[in-house]
């Protein structure tokens, strides 16, 4: 029965160790490669670059329910 699986992606090696992936932890070869990656997605490892960006309060809009300091007058 496992002959008629068909296979939608090509195999690629494990995204940690590079050794080949298996259809139970795709894209990784084992549990503990997917947990390796898993660590470093929640460590903060993985970061998207990019510039800071700075909030400058004259430029947010009044959010619901407060009251401009015009009212208090």
């Amino acid at each position: 029965m496992t002959s008629n699986v068909v296979r939608l992606l090509p195999a690629r090696p494990c995204a940690i160790c590079g050794k080949p992936a298996t259809q139970q932890f795709h894209p990784f070869c084992s549990g503990r490669c997917a947990d390796i990656d898993l660590n470093r997605w929640l460590s903060g490892s993985y970061v998207i670059p990019a510039e800071p960006v700075e909030d400058d309060e004259d430029d947010l809009p009044a959010t619901a329910g407060s009251i401009p300091d015009d009212e208090d007058e």
